[in-house]
């Protein structure tokens, strides 16, 4: 009977102390907070300009998960996606095909719980990052899911140029109301007056010139693009390059479609175990080559397969190269001299749609047409006067 109380009394204490062990556990587990800091300060940050006379440097995010004390969490995992602007139904970006779509999405190791990558913008209007946070480590912190926005206000001198323009189409449209307007004989068998027949008829070879100009430029720009694409990135073979007993691996899609993502992984591997490298670092930059600025950078550490995972969009349609340096860890055991793999990839350009296109066309007519009813109201409303004033005389 007393063993059989001695054994009941361990087995209460024994459970008593895991439910308080867990108890103690779960207080202890942190609540992570997601913060965005970017370089340049979100004010000056401006789209993606291809005109632009000096080269244009992608945006630094930085994305750090912090405590509620404001200390960095340590070995997390960070899954980013990065959401283009949603489309402007009246107003288009200079890549409207690029708008409402995702532009990156990388899962990352963070062993300081932070993530910096550097990023080109294309257009004007609020981006969206959606970031999923994880431990590596069971009951190190609770994960957390959370969405950032982030503004890029358009260049000025973009809307300085909008506002010359329409100053042009409506001084174009007074000019033609006030030269038609007024009284004006009517020759027999006509519907109007000469002039006013002349500029309708120029005004009409105007827009039908300008629709053919477009879709025809369009049509061009899609028919001279390779034929292998079909609608979808196409994967090719490896770029490989082996070194000091390293093998540094670059895969995924040779051919990339603006609007559309592309996949492309980075790998190194012991040449020795065949076993995956994970005490490496590993330099990611994307470059246009044909201006030669970067469009995506990151440089992180791979997970523990040896890869690095990520999926970008081209929203340049021009060829690209992709760079991948592998360099040795600070502290790591393992010391070489960086080396690199690269690829080409072709980027092949999408036209705008035919909605936008026209509705671009409709715009600008309509602000001819504004100006041609006030020309023609003005010039009538002078006509009267001058009448009034002869009548007088």
């Amino acid at each position: 009977m007393l063993k059989f109380h001695s054994s009941a009394l361990i087995s209460t204490i024994c459970l008593m102390g895991m439910v308080f062990s867990d108890l103690a556990g779960l207080s202890q587990t942190v609540q992570p907070v997601v913060r965005l800091t970017t370089k340049p300060t979100v004010s000056k940050i401006l789209p993606f300009e291809a005109e632009a006379a000096n080269r244009q440097l992608p945006v630094q995010l930085i994305l750090e998960v912090v405590d509620e004390s404001d200390k960095p969490i340590e070995n997390a995992r960070m899954h980013l996606q990065l959401l283009a602007p949603p489309p402007n139904p009246w107003l288009t970006t200079d890549f409207p095909i690029v708008e409402g779509t995702k532009l990156l999405e990388i899962e990352a190791v963070a062993p300081k719980g932070k993530l910096n990558l550097q990023q080109m913008l294309p257009i004007r209007g609020t981006y969206q990052l959606r970031v999923a946070v994880t431990p590596n480590a069971t009951n190190t912190f609770i994960p957390i899911q959370k969405t950032l926005t982030l503004s890029v206000s358009e260049n000025w001198v973009k809307y300085r140029n909008f506002g010359f323009l329409v100053a042009i189409l409506f001084a174009v449209g007074l000019v033609g109301g006030w030269t038609i307007g007024g009284q004006q004989s009517i020759p027999a068998g006509e519907i109007a007056p000469q002039r006013v027949r002349l500029l309708l008829s120029g005004a009409v070879a105007i827009a039908i010139a300008a629709l053919l100009t477009v879709n025809i430029s369009a049509e061009l720009a899609e028919s001279g693009v390779s034929m292998s694409h079909k609608g979808e990135p196409q994967a090719g073979s490896s770029a490989i390059v082996q070194s000091q007993g390293l093998e540094l691996r670059l895969l995924g899609d040779t051919n990339a479609i603006v609007g559309k993502i592309a996949n492309l992984q980075a790998e190194a591997i012991d040449t020795q175990t065949h076993q995956p490298a994970a005490d490496v670092i590993l330099n990611v930059k994307t470059t246009q080559l044909e201006r030669e600025w970067v469009a995506f950078a990151y440089q992180g550490i791979p997970d523990t397969t040896g890869k690095l995972t990520w999926q970008q969009q081209f929203f340049d349609g021009a060829p690209h190269k992709v760079e991948v340096e592998v360099a040795p860890q600070p502290n790591a055991i393992r010391k070489f001299h960086p080396f690199r793999v690269k690829r080409e990839i072709e980027v092949e350009g999408v036209a705008p749609p035919l909605s936008v296109r026209l509705t671009t066309l409709a715009l600008f007519a309509g602000i001819i047409a504004i100006g041609l009813v006030i020309g023609l109201g003005q010039k009538h409303r002078w006509g009267l006067r001058r009448m009034d004033t002869d009548r007088r005389l």
